[in-house]
């Protein structure tokens, strides 16, 4: 047996607990998940369905561990794991699902392919078949988290010429960004750009919160290989940060699956709950607008707007009606697309895949269904939450001819703030 094989089998044994089991076992083979995979909706391909893709893992497990597979393989479809089986499954893994967890919340005995799938992704990457760019990305947040004091005189120098353009943006010079200020109630963690910097520090200051910046990005690649301890170094960064200045809520900017991981898997990877809240900036402008802390002008975003639900944020997260309650507000004409909230369905670039170059034609197939939706809601404005579905929507708009523009939460609330501040600014006279 191959050395790769023998760590690919090696990996899933690790993988191997009661929930992945469950998994593997209860399907009944029904087909009801088809309908609810966008890249089945979008390709009609038997192997696109969540079905098959369990399959190709089932099969190996069946002969690992299933008595029958074992003693007469040919009987339950089993077979010995080859290196043309890992080729075949990284495929299946990382290019046709982004586990989104659809076919699972539509399953009558709710058997969570995406799981199976995460567990195939610890496979291929022990067995070194994982797409090279995310490998990299992972590499590159664990090596940053090392070596920090490397990065942070640079950050601190980009963050006070970030300061210094808001303020002159603003006109306001009390506006501040601090960066690891200890005591602060929320560690607010962004992304690489300045995208998800400024606007945050807009609705911070605006709303009077006591805020710091994080000296890390929010994004956890680890999560995307299946790798556990990849992924657990990458969020330990941010956990000793908050746990070192004694913040009370870490907030994560709008990424869904940095919002997954820390808020839902990482306290399993560190042995329980942490010290302090972990939440969507998301959930944070929700509450701050139902408190009154923001004075929103939503003349600001007059355009028609629909909302993309991030997969990690509403099917997984449970954040359905925060995001609607951030849009009435900031925006005058807010329309719903269908479906969505928990049955929305997945842009196609999640999972990774809209960070892996060789995967572009793949992922850009499987948002035909993701296409469709925004085509019919009919408005130049599609909203979301979640960076990898914004750079996915704005791909599919210039492969589909869609014709929209596609913007963040964070930013039309900024932009509503804004207008806001500008019609009480006084109006000077002419003599």
């Amino acid at each position: 047996m191959p050395e790769s094989v023998q760590r690919a089998l090696a990996a899933f044994r690790r993988a191997l607990d009661r929930r992945l089991l469950t998994a593997l076992e209860v399907c009944a083979r029904c087909g009801i998940c088809a309908g609810s995979c966008h890249v089945f909706a979008s390709s009609g391909e038997l192997q696109d369905t969540p079905t098959a893709r369990g399959e190709a893992v089932r099969r190996l497990y069946r002969r690992q561990y299933d008595p029958l597979g074992r003693i007469f393989p040919w009987w339950v479809r089993a077979g010995d794991a080859t290196e043309e089986d890992l080729d075949a499954l990284a495929d299946a893994a990382f290019a046709t699902c982004t586990l989104c967890q659809r076919c699972a919340m539509n399953c009558p005995l709710g058997v969570d392919t995406a799981l199976i799938m995460k567990a195939a992704r610890a496979m291929l990457t022990a067995a070194g078949k994982a797409p090279e760019m995310l490998v990299q990305l992972a590499d590159a947040a664990v090596a940053r988290g090392e070596n920090v004091e490397v990065f942070r005189d640079v950050y601190r120098e980009i963050v006070a010429d970030l300061e210094q353009q808001v303020r002159d943006q603003l006109g306001d010079p009390t506006l501040s960004i601090p960066l690891e200020r200890h005591g602060a109630d929320i560690l607010y963690v962004a992304l690489s750009g300045a995208h998800t910097i400024l606007p945050a520090a807009i609705i911070f200051h605006a709303a009077g919160a006591d805020w710091t910046l994080s000296a890390f990005e929010a994004s956890n690649y680890g999560v995307f290989l299946g790798d556990p301890e990849k992924a657990k170094a990458i969020a330990r960064r941010i956990v000793d940060e908050a746990t070192r200045l004694g913040v009370r809520q870490v907030v994560l900017t709008e990424c869904g699956h940095a919002y997954a991981a820390l808020r839902w898997e990482a306290p399993s990877w560190f042995g329980g709950e942490f010290p302090f809240r972990v939440r969507s900036i998301v959930e944070v402008l929700a509450e701050y607008i139902q408190e009154g802390r923001l004075e929103l002008d939503p003349s600001a975003n007059p355009q028609p707007v629909t909302y993309h639900d991030s997969c990690n944020l509403a099917r997984k997260g449970g954040l359905l009606e925060e995001p609607r309650i951030v849009l009435r507000a900031a925006v005058q004409d807010f329309r719903e697309m269908a479906p969505n909230r928990a049955e929305a369905f997945c842009c196609g670039g999640g999972g990774g895949l809209v960070a892996v170059p060789e995967y572009e034609e793949k992922r850009l197939r499987a948002g035909r269904k993701k296409a469709e939706q925004i085509r019919a809601a009919g408005v130049p404005l599609v909203a979301t939450s979640c960076e990898n579905c914004f750079l996915q929507i704005r791909d599919l708009s210039t492969h589909y001819g869609l014709g929209v523009e596609v913007i963040g939460l964070m930013e039309l609330v900024a932009r509503a703030l804004l207008r806001t501040r500008a019609k009480s600014q006084p109006v000077a006279v002419a003599a």
